[in-house]
């Protein structure tokens, strides 16, 4: 039998409260997900103001890289490298981004969630999506 390592509530609720802080801190808005190992969604935030989409898309950030276990960045790196990449829908889940802000929470080299963050830019996304990994990871 074999025991999975994964995230809780509680490091939902950090990750989420420190991204939220971050928002405040800028005068910006966006959404915020953490998901399980498996990519399923544990919490989500959509700050007031923030573009509908952005939740869906920052679910589907931390998603992917729950399941890649890698920054989902990296799945648009792939794709645009036509020698050496893929088309998105080759994963055969709509789910799937290649845009930066989704980023996997590592504990002793094992994947035990992600964080996605949606609503600012490419760059901006990331920084907090790292921020709410490093709340989880502080606990």
């Amino acid at each position: 039998m074999k025991t999975e390592m994964t995230l809780c509530d509680e490091d939902a609720s950090a990750a989420i409260a420190a991204v939220r802080a971050e928002l405040v801190k800028r005068g910006k808005t966006g959404s915020v997900a953490v998901t399980d190992p498996h990519g399923e969604v544990i919490a989500v935030l959509r700050v007031f103001g923030a573009a509908l989409n952005s939740m869906t898309v920052a679910t589907n950030k931390a998603f992917t890289a729950a399941r890649l276990r890698r920054a989902s960045v990296e799945l648009g790196r792939a794709v645009r490298h036509a020698e050496t990449g893929y088309d998105v829908a080759y994963f055969g889940d709509p789910r799937y981004v290649g845009f930066a802000g989704g980023l996997p929470v590592l504990k002793d080299g094992v994947v035990v969630g992600a964080v996605g963050v949606s609503g600012l830019s490419q760059a901006e996304d990331d920084e907090l999506a790292a921020i709410g990994v490093a709340a989880i990871l502080q606990r």
